[in-house]
């Protein structure tokens, strides 16, 4: 009986040059990202270098007053990343369990049906241009916080960061959402055989098995956060003070970027500079937040692992 044998005929060198040159446009397009935030966060460095060469780096963390446009200028960063906590820490008190209800909702409870209609909707709601969003907060939501509080100032972090935690939901309920998806129907299924019930499956083992992917969701809700401008700008005002309190008008980091941006500042000078401290400031505390979800996300991995 005759045994056929398979020839592998050698690739032509045109085919490999192909390949290569594919892994190089692949390489190029990963690199891109990694070139981008390196040359940002250089121009901020560059930019912010003589600013602190004439206001000291203690100085500029731990005073109480913010006022580089004054005849005798004060630059305590302490006072705008206050205003950002605070708006951050209202709106994340809505978006965080909103979503995660929501997305929990859809992957384990919501008819297919159901869960089709109602992400079209979230997607919608995620496209609704920011400047719509603070005026819909000054105009709609702060009179109806009013009628609930009258001493409330028509300016405030409380509305600013209700309207930025409705607008954050989207993303957390749509990453959570598919995280939760992505846990193998398996573990589901032994659950069910232990009796569990759905709402027991869902949030003892459903959420925990997906909860790298729904950290995720959280770390880019709180840079969306700290990130807004539009909503803060406009609702919250525009008063840079050193307070906790969402009950009072405040500025925050971005709100300062924009308020100093669009005023007649001179090219070079210390309160041109004070705007790309203010965004390195920023971009740290993004690169903070994320690192630490990169580390919440492995430790969750490594105790799955050992599980």
């Amino acid at each position: 009986m005759a045994v056929a044998t398979v020839t592998h005929q050698p690739r032509r060198p045109w085919a490999r040059w192909r390949e290569h040159l594919i892994e190089w446009l692949l390489a190029g397009a990963a690199l891109v990202a990694v070139l981008t935030t390196l040359g940002i966060a250089a121009v901020l460095v560059g930019e912010s270098l003589p600013l602190f060469r004439q206001v000291s780096l203690w100085s500029f963390l731990t005073d109480t007053a913010w006022t580089p446009l004054f005849a005798e200028p004060r630059f305590g960063i302490g006072v705008l990343l206050a205003g950002t906590a605070t708006s951050s820490l209202v709106a994340l008190a809505v978006a965080i369990p909103s979503g995660t209800i929501l997305a929990m909702y859809l992957s384990e409870f919501a008819a297919g049906q159901l869960r089709e209609s109602i992400k079209p909707v979230l997607e919608l709601l995620a496209g609704v241009p920011t400047v719509v969003l603070g005026y819909f907060a000054l105009y709609t939501v702060t009179p109806f916080l009013q009628k609930l509080w009258p001493a409330l100032p028509s300016f405030n972090l409380l509305s600013a960061g209700l309207v930025m935690g409705i607008m954050i939901v989207p993303y957390v309920a749509s990453l959570s959402e598919d995280a939760l998806r992505a846990v193998p129907m398996s573990l589901r299924e032994g659950a069910y055989a232990l009796g569990a019930t759905r709402l027991q499956t869902a949030w003892q083992v459903v959420f925990p098995a997906a909860f790298s992917g729904i950290a995720a969701s959280y770390v880019l809700g709180v840079s969306r956060a700290i990130g807004e401008t539009m909503i803060v700008a406009i609702a919250a005002g525009q008063q840079p003070r050193l307070t906790l309190n969402p009950f009072e008008p405040a500025a925050t980091a971005t709100t300062y970027i924009v308020q100093v941006a669009k005023g007649d500042i001179p090219h070079g000078g210390l309160s041109y500079r004070t705007i790309f401290a203010v965004a390195l400031v920023l971009f740290l505390l993004t690169l903070a937040f994320n690192l630490a979800a990169d580390w919440v996300r492995r430790r969750q991995r490594l105790r799955g692992l050992g599980q």
